[in-house]
Parts: C-alpha cells; sequence; structure tokens
C-alpha cells in the first residue's frame, strides 16, 4: 500500500525489497532441487528406458488406430444413417402431432363447407363456432388458419343473407298460400259446428246455447296446425289431413330463427319479420272494389285473413319471441278495426238478400275459425248485428217487389171453392174459420181473394229468412224470438202497409177492388195470431214469456182498412162528381119536365149496385159510405143552385130540380144499406128540401115569421142561401117577362120579391154583425 504513497523513493524501496525476496526463494528451490536432483536422474534414466516402449506402443497404437479407424468409417456412416432416421422420425412425429391438431380443423372446416353446399345453416354456425372456440385456438400460429379465421365471417354474412332469402321466399309463399291455409281452418271449424250441432240435436240441447263444444279439439290440434278438410263420395267418407308443412314449408323460418339467435342478431330478425308481416296483413286487409258482388270476393277475402293469423298462431306456438301474444293481440285488433271497417262499408252495396246471408254465414265461421284460435270476436258479432238491420232491410224491399206483384195479379175476386179437395188446400196455406161456410155446399167462395193465403205464405216466409239470419249469432231462443218478431213487425207495419197503402191509392183501383181489400185486410188481422203461434214454434218459446213483443199487424190491417174506407168515400164522391158534371139543366125553362133528370137516374142506379156490393162490408162503413155519398150528393146540388157562374134560374128549373131532389130522397128512404134508423139517411137532403119548398110554395112570410125559431119549418135554410137564389130568380124574372111592367099581378109579385130580397139582406147583415 505504501508503494501508492507519495512518500520519496518507495517505489525504490518497493523493488529492492521484492529482489531480496526473490533471491530468498531461489535459495529455497536450489536447496530443494539438490535435495531431488538423484531421483529426478533416475526419473530420467527410467524415461529413456520407456522411450523405446513408448515408440513400439505408439506404432502399435497408430495401426490399431488405423485398423480402428478403417472398421469405423462403416459403423460410421451406419450412425449417420441412424442419425437422419432418427431426425426423420422424430419430424415425422412432430408432423403427425402438429397434423392431429390440424386435421379436426381441416375437418371441421371441410364439414361446414359441406353444410353450405347442402344448406344446413344452423348446422354450419355451430360449426364455425366450434372453429372458433375450440379448433382454431390450438393452431392458429398456422397461415391456412388465418386465412380460414379471416372467411369465417364472410361465411357468416353469406348465411344471413341466404337464410333472409329463404325467409323473404317464405313470406311470398305464405302470402300465396294464406287463402288455401284460411280456407281449410275454415272448413274444419264449420265440420266442428255441424258435429256439435248435430251432437247438441241428438241430447235435446237447446239450439243456440253452446256452439263450441269442438273448440277443444281446434285448440289441441293448432299447435301442429292439424287442418282437416272432408271429402264426400257417394256413401264413402274419407278424412285428409292436411298439416301447415303440406301447404307452406315453415323450415325457412326456423332456420332463419336460429341462426340469427346464434349470431346474436335476433332482435334484428324479430323486428323484420313482423315488420314484413304487418305489411303484408294490410295487404290482406285491402279488399278488392268488387268484393261486395259475389260471395266469393268475401270468401277470398276472409280465407286471407284466417290463413294470415293462423301462420302467426302458428309461429307463436313453435318459436319463442319471434312473436307473442301481445304481438298477436295488437295485430288482431288492427286488423279487426279493418275487417269491421270494410264489412262495414260493402255489405251496404249489397242489395240482395240472398248475398247478405250468405256474408253473414261466412263472418260466423270466420270469428268461429278465429276464436277457436283464441282470438277475440265478439266486435264481429256485434257487426252482426248492424248487419242484420240492413238484411231485414234488403229482406223488406225484396217482399215489398214480392207483394205488389201479388197485389198486381190478384182479381180482387171472392175464391171459388168447387170441391173439398180445393177447400183443403186453401186452408192449408191460410188458417181461415168459418162455421157458416162450412156448413155450405160446394162449390161455394171464400170472402177473401186470391192474394191473402199468397200475403200470408210470404209472411211466413219472411219469418223464415229473417231466421236464417238470427241462426249462429251466439244468442238465446228468447233474443231470437225478440229479433223475428221485430223484424215482422216491420214487414208487416211498414211494408206490407206500405205497399197497401200505395195499392189503394192506385187508379185502376175501384169500389169493387176496394171492397174486397178492406175483407182481405180483416182475415189478414185475424191471421195475426197465428203467425204469433208460428214464431213461437219455431224458437220454442211461449207467448207468455216476459218482454216478448207482440205483432203490430192489427195496427197495419186496421190503418190499411181505414185508407181503403176513406178511398171508398173518395172514389165514391169522385163517381157522384162525374155523373154531376154530366147535367145538363136549363135554367130558364118555364116548365119541368115532368120526370126525373136521366144522369140523376143513372147516378142513383150506380149507386144502387154500389151499396149492393157494400153488404160484404162491415155494417159500419157501408152506412158511413152511404151517407157520405148522400151527403155529398146533397152538397153538390146545392152548389149546383148557388154556382156564382149561375146567373138566372126560373120557377120551371127549380120544379125540374125538385124532382131529382124528390128521387134522391126516395133513393135515402129505400134503405140501400140496412141499418139506418128511421129517417137517418133522408137527413142528408133537409137542407135541399127545406130550400126548395120554401121556393116552390113560396112561403117568404112563414120563413121570415119563424126564422131564428126551433120549430121553424125552414129552420135549415140559410138566409144567404135564399137570398142568393131569390136574386137570380128575380133576375130570370126581369129578362124572361118583358112585358112585365104592363102586368099589375107580375108587378106585384116583383114588388113582393124586392121587398123579401131587403128582408133577407137585413138578416144576412144581422147574422154577419153578430159574428
Amino acid at each position: 500500500r505504501s508503494v501508492y504513497d507519495d512518500q520519496p523513493n518507495a517505489h525504490q524501496r518497493f523493488m529492492e525489497k521484492l529482489d531480496a525476496c526473490i533471491r530468498n526463494h531461489d535459495r529455497e528451490i536450489e536447496k530443494m532441487c539438490n535435495f531431488h536432483h538423484q531421483g529426478f536422474v533416475d526419473a530420467i534414466t527410467e524415461l529413456l528406458k520407456v522411450r523405446a516402449d513408448a515408440e513400439k506402443l505408439k506404432v502399435q497404437v497408430t495401426d490399431t488406430n488405423r485398423r480402428l479407424q478403417d472398421s469405423g468409417k462403416e459403423v460410421i456412416a451406419q450412425t449417420e444413417e441412424i442419425i437422419r432416421c432418427r431426425v426423420q422420425q422424430r419430424n415425422i412425429t412432430t408432423v403427425v402431432e402438429k397434423l392431429q391438431l390440424c386435421l379436426p380443423v381441416l375437418e371441421m372446416y371441410s364439414k361446414l363447407k359441406e353444410h353450405m353446399n347442402v344448406k344446413r345453416y344452423y348446422s354450419a354456425l355451430k360449426t364455425m363456432e366450434q372453429l372458433e372456440n375450440l379448433y382454431l385456438p390450438r393452431v392458429s400460429q398456422y397461415r391456412f388458419c388465418q386465412i380460414m379465421i379471416e372467411n369465417l365471417p364472410k361465411l357468416r354474412e353469406e348465411i344471413k343473407e341466404i337464410s333472409m332469402s329463404d325467409l323473404k321466399d317464405f313470406l311470398e309463399s305464405i302470402r300465396k298460400h294464406s287463402d288455401r291455409i284460411g280456407e281449410t281452418a275454415m272448413k274444419q271449424a264449420q265440420q266442428e259446428k255441424t258435429f256439435t250441432t248435430t251432437l247438441q240435436k241428438q241430447n235435446n240441447v237447446n239450439y243456440g246455447r253452446n256452439m263450441h263444444l269442438g273448440r277443444s279439439r281446434i285448440l289441441e290440434s293448432k299447435n301442429e296446425m292439424t287442418l282437416k278438410r272432408t271429402f264426400e263420395d257417394d256413401d264413402e267418407h274419407e278424412e285428409e289431413v292436411l298439416t301447415a308443412q303440406d301447404l307452406v314449408d315453415f323450415s325457412p323460418v326456423y332456420r332463419c330463427l336460429h341462426i340469427y339467435s346464434v349470431l346474436g342478431d335476433g332482435e334484428i330478425f324479430e323486428n323484420y319479420y313482423r315488420k314484413q308481416r304487418r305489411k303484408q296483413a294490410r295487404l290482406v286487409l285491402q279488399p278488392q272494389s268488387s268484393m261486395h258482388e259475389t260471395v266469393e270476393g268475401y270468401r277470398r277475402y276472409f280465407s286471407q285473413i284466417v290463413g294470415f293469423f293462423v301462420v302467426e298462431d302458428h309461429i307463436l306456438h313453435v318459436t319463442q319471441g319471434l312473436v307473442t301474444r301481445t304481438y298477436t293481440d295488437e295485430l288482431w285488433n288492427m286488423a279487426l278495426s279493418k275487417i269491421i271497417a270494410v264489412l262495414r262499408t260493402h255489405s251496404s252495396y249489397c242489395s240482395d238478400p240472398d248475398l247478405v246471408l250468405e256474408l253473414k254465414n261466412l263472418i260466423v265461421v270466420f270469428a268461429d275459425t278465429l276464436q277457436g284460435y283464441g282470438f277475440p270476436v265478439n266486435r264481429l258479432f256485434d257487426l252482426l248485428f248492424e248487419i242484420r238491420d240492413q238484411y231485414n232491410e234488403t229482406l223488406l224491399k225484396k217482399w215489398s217487389g214480392l207483394f205488389r206483384d201479388i197485389f198486381e195479379v190478384d182479381n180482387y175476386s171472392p175464391i171459388p171453392i168447387a170441391n173439398e179437395e180445393e177447400y183443403k188446400i186453401v186452408i192449408s196455406k191460410f188458417p181461415f174459420q168459418d162455421p157458416e161456410l162450412d156448413k155450405q155446399a160446394f162449390p161455394k167462395k171464400l170472402p177473401m181473394s186470391q192474394s191473402v193465403p199468397q200475403i200470408y205464405i210470404q209472411v211466413k216466409e219472411f219469418i223464415y229468412a229473417s231466421l236464417k239470419f238470427s241462426e249462429s249469432l251466439h244468442r238465446s231462443s228468447t233474443e231470437i224470438d225478440d229479433m223475428l218478431r221485430k223484424s215482422t213487425n216491420l214487414l208487416l207495419t211498414r211494408t206490407l202497409s206500405s205497399c197497401l197503402q200505395n195499392l189503394i191509392k192506385k187508379p185502376h183501383i175501384g169500389l169493387t177492388e176496394l171492397v174486397q181489400i178492406i175483407i182481405n185486410t180483416t182475415h189478414l188481422e185475424q191471421a195475426c195470431k197465428y203467425l204469433e203461434d208460428f214464431i213461437s214454434n219455431i224458437t220454442n218459446i211461449s207467448q207468455v214469456t216476459v218482454h216478448t213483443a207482440r205483432l203490430y199487424g192489427l195496427s197495419t190491417f186496421k190503418d190499411a182498412r181505414h185508407a181503403a174506407e176513406g178511398e171508398i168515400y173518395t172514389k165514391l164522391n169522385q163517381k157522384i162528381d162525374e155523373f154531376i158534371q154530366i147535367a145538363d139543366y136549363d135554367w130558364t125553362m118555364s116548365e119541368s119536365d115532368g120526370r126525373a133528370s136521366g144522369y140523376l137516374m143513372d147516378l142513383i142506379n150506380f149507386l144502387r149496385s154500389t151499396f149492393q156490393v157494400f153488404t160484404h162490408l162491415p155494417g159500419k162503413v157501408a152506412q158511413t159510405a152511404c151517407m157520405s155519398a148522400c151527403q155529398h150528393l146533397s152538397t153538390s146540388l146545392m152548389q149546383m143552385l148557388l154556382d156564382s157562374e149561375l146567373k138566372q134560374i126560373s120557377m120551371g128549373a127549380i120544379q125540374q130540380f125538385n124532382l131529382d131532389v124528390i128521387q134522391c130522397e126516395l133513393f135515402a128512404s129505400s134503405e140501400p144499406v140496412p141499418g139506418f134508423q128511421g129517417d137517418t139517411l133522408q137527413l142528408a137532403f133537409i137542407d135541399l128540401r127545406q130550400l126548395l119548398d120554401l121556393f116552390m110554395v113560396w112561403d117568404w112570410s112563414t120563413y121570415l115569421a119563424d126564422y131564428g125559431q126551433a120549430t121553424s119549418k125552414y129552420l135549415r135554410v140559410n138566409p144567404s142561401t135564399a137570398l142568393t137564389l131569390l136574386e137570380k130568380m128575380k133576375d130570370a124574372g126581369k129578362k124572361n117577362n118583358i112585358f112585365a111592367p104592363f102586368r099589375k099581378n107580375d108587378r106585384d109579385k116583383q114588388k113582393l120579391i124586392e121587398t123579401v130580397v131587403k128582408q133577407l139582406r137585413s138578416l144576412v147583415n144581422g147574422m154577419s154583425q153578430h159574428t
């Protein structure tokens, strides 16, 4: 350590000490060598002796080595071959090990390609999943694996595109086959309903209570989409079972659903499927413009809708999540609103009751079918009540034409009956009972005309037609009975009543026809109770049941009779007016012809023959008609005298007019219609009689003296009437008597007339002031 010190001469001292130490060691070495020198010499001597042997040994070793080398060349060659083989064996083992890892990958990839070729895409996706998760990670270092890994996403997209294409083909196929599926499902539901109805009738089950005993069969089979169709061939019945796959292959939906579920895009697929099906639903729900013209149009419309929802119901039960009950309910509610709007619009165009009835039957089958699949259809049956009203309207229009035709061809004569068989035929059609007529011998006549049994038959046919619509509406017998009675009431009170009123107003219907119409309505009114019994029999509802509606036919036929009676009065008056119009009086004649006018005799003969026909009418009607005719005749004759256009009337004309009034009074007193008491009918001419007596007797003093008294002989003579007629006679006297101023009697008479005229005018003025 001191060598490195900075002391002077430190290095020199160190070297000196080192040399001294070396010298000491050299001396010790020399001592050691001197001690062992002899042994060293001996060793060298022995070594020299060994050298010769060593040379020999070297030659031997060299020779041995040469021979060994020659011998080892072959061993070396074999050893190298063995080494090479061992390397190859090791390489082969390594390759085999690697191939054992790669072969499953290649096999799986080959299997994947095979699945793709045979369109087993779900299996292909499963294979891809195994490749990615299990096989490819083991050999991911190889280039071919990287290529596979890059291709798998492309294959997935290809599978998605192909499966989506298959789904689109399926949607197109299901669009085409929906009508067949729906038609078959509706046939099955109809068969179930027929079977149920037959079973109910066999077990005496009240018709209309339980219309869905077979619903469970539909519910059991709907998951398998089993649709039955029955083919009838003579006496043999063969059933063929049609499944959904027979009509439509659902596998594209399953595949697509599984594929998208595996790919994690199940929600995308569900949204796409539902969107497309909603579009198809809108297309299905869109009717053809001419759908209302034929029942086939409605049938195709319903079949497509049923097919659509049957498919959705099938998808609901065979898949999970693709279609939910909430989704189908929402879709059905949307469809139901559209269906009701379409049916309400198109059914309003239907004017044929048969078509409306077929539409109703289709709606019932349609509703029953969908109800069997769990869809609520109450709104459809509510719609049927609206259509029922429309059906009744079409029936009423149709029966209005039938009634008009019956009235048109009727001869309005009593029905002739030649023998018992004809009588039984009529009785079988119309409930007619008359003990007095039964006692009469054949041939005889029934009081009503041929239209009565025909109308009665048509009313029953109407009830049958109305019942056809009321059936299968899932309503009780009481409700059906009420519907029938209400619709029958409409037929009687509106349609038949309108036809009767129009018939009565027709110009060609004369008095004889009107009399027969009154008789007919009387018998139809009596038959209403049989119609009520008829309705009760077909509905099995007793008439004593509470809230049972009654038929209003009584009022209908009473109104018709009143109208016919009024028309009789009107036509009688018109006929009287026609005779009055042909009256040709010479109002200036000096004296009468001595006999009644020809027109009046013709009128009286007409009235006599007419009132003979009225013997079949109720007494009050005939009496009223006779009284009305006499009063109208009296009024018309009075108006003839007081006509403002008639300026002058001679006493001869008054005498001739008096003869005509006498004939009218004789007619009234001859009792043309039985039942009048005393001179009731003659009183119709009392105004004329008193007026004519006043002028014929010229009893003005009595008239003026007794005027206003209840016991007056001329109580019914109005001063204004007498004044009007007197002035006409006054004017006639002035014109016809040119030399009247030179005749004292005529001058006196003229003064008397003027005096009476003044007094009458004062009476008239007094009456007007009093008024």
